[in-house]
């Protein structure tokens, strides 16, 4: 699988918001989220932008561009996110302080993982916990 051998991730969810920069914002200080890059279009808009979380990444825009991409995902509903974070319960308070709305507390489960839950500004849902799954090498 390209990417994954070189500590590039091998797969980065892509989520468009009609308030790119917020996103960015709320995703770096309630999320702590590491802003990588960010290309902007002559309208101030996010064209495109890399943040990373751990080893891992995802890709943001703003809603509403040209392109293939954006013609697809005119009508996308909102997403879910699921990310491996060491502390839980540290993730949770900065994302509390931050003012993020948590839709389940640090929570306990039954296969080991240690989550919580929370919605960003524009209603995508993401999970951080200590579940990492483990990809067959």
């Amino acid at each position: 699988m390209a990417g994954t051998s070189d500590g590039r991730p091998g797969i980065c969810p892509t989520l468009l918001y009609a308030d790119a920069k917020a996103a960015i914002r709320q995703l770096t200080e309630a999320f702590g989220f590491t802003e990588l890059s960010v290309y902007e279009g002559e309208d101030g808009s996010v064209l495109h932008a890399e943040l990373a979380q751990g080893n891992g990444a995802v890709m943001v825009g703003s809603k509403g561009g040209g392109g293939v991409f954006a013609t697809a995902m005119k009508d996308a509903g909102t997403t879910g996110v699921y990310v491996v974070v060491d502390d839980v319960d540290a993730h949770h308070r900065r994302a509390v302080e931050h003012g993020a709305e948590i839709l389940m507390p640090p929570t306990d489960q039954e296969y080991g993982s240690r989550d919580y839950m929370a919605r960003d500004a524009e209603g995508n849902v993401w999970s951080f916990g200590t579940y990492a799954p483990e990809i067959p090498g």
